[in-house]
């Protein structure tokens, strides 16, 4: 998926939110804004937004000093999900079909994206953990038990670190024994790394590992020698997150991609309303889900 302009105005606020969590100077919020709109002018629009944000957020790093200027950000919403847990897990237990209600759940989960939304609050996350069996939802739930059922080995790609307790719940309905979960190799934005997996307890129920690279998203070109070889070889990869479905829409690999549409682009490429919870097969799967599962790079 190529960037659109569109997707600029978010990749420079993003830049702005992120400069005023490491530092309260103005005179370097606005050397880091007016650096973004330099590489702005001049960036080619064909890479997916995930390349360009990783470039960005480089520049930001090196600029402010700071490797990981969301680790604040990152354990304040670890500990509301944790806080959170108990009532899904209660929830999911009286559920008629615990894997559709797990993954809703873990869906719902991705509203904590600092990249989309800056200002999420903690009573933002409840409500929509609270509405995640309500909410609207377009999914292939039987195609995606099918594919679960039938999978040897799958691969789950986290996102950001809050959900990651939300991912739990999903995980803990997946094969046991057959799952690794994939974090990012390095901070960026909230995205989830191994330390924030582990702070979610994912290490006592999956093999963790990291994808090498510090793009919020998967690029395949990026990632380490290790973790594509874990990538080819998965049955079933679950993808979680916007930035995932940016840059793996096209793979010629078995994907779920699981996320909550959260902007006009993605919302027109995939033909459903920015808040809908989104269980969508690639075209490798075959699925005969109503879903668009690919398109061209017009929004």
């Amino acid at each position: 998926m190529k960037t659109f302009l569109d997707c600029i105005p978010c990749l420079v606020r993003q830049a702005l939110d992120a400069a005023r969590r490491v530092s309260p100077d103005e005179s370097l919020h606005e050397r880091i804004v007016r650096d973004v709109l330099q590489y702005a002018a001049a960036m080619d629009l064909q890479p997916s937004p995930p390349v360009l944000a990783q470039r960005i957020h480089r520049r930001l790093r090196q600029m402010s000093g700071l490797r990981d200027p969301y680790r604040a950000a990152k354990a304040r919403q670890t500990e509301m999900g944790w806080a959170m847990l108990p009532e899904l897990e209660t929830q999911l237990a009286a559920a008629v079909d615990p894997l559709t209600a797990a993954a809703r759940m873990a869906i719902a989960g991705n509203v904590i994206d600092l990249g989309a939304s800056p200002a999420v609050t903690a009573s933002d996350i409840r409500r929509t953990l609270q509405s995640a069996l309500s909410a609207p939802f377009k999914g292939d739930a039987d195609g995606f038990r099918r594919a679960v059922d039938g999978a040897r080995s799958i691969l789950y790609l986290a996102d950001n670190a809050g959900e990651l307790v939300f991912d739990r719940l999903l995980v803990a309905q997946l094969p046991h024994g057959r799952v690794t979960v994939a974090v990012r190799g390095a901070p960026v934005i909230n995205d989830a790394t191994l330390a924030d997996a582990r702070a979610a307890g994912l290490n006592e129920m999956a093999t963790l590992i990291d994808n090498g690279s510090d793009a919020p998203g998967t690029l395949l070109d990026d990632c380490t020698p290790a973790f594509r070889e874990r990538f080819d070889q998965a049955d079933l990869v679950i993808a979680k997150g916007q930035g995932n479905y940016e840059s793996l829409n096209g793979e010629n690999k078995p994907i779920y991609y699981l996320f909550t549409v959260k902007c006009p682009v993605i919302a027109q490429r995939v033909g459903q309303p920015p808040g809908t919870q989104l269980l969508m097969p690639s075209r490798r799967m075959g699925s005969r889900s109503t879903i668009p599962t690919s398109t061209g790079d017009e929004p």
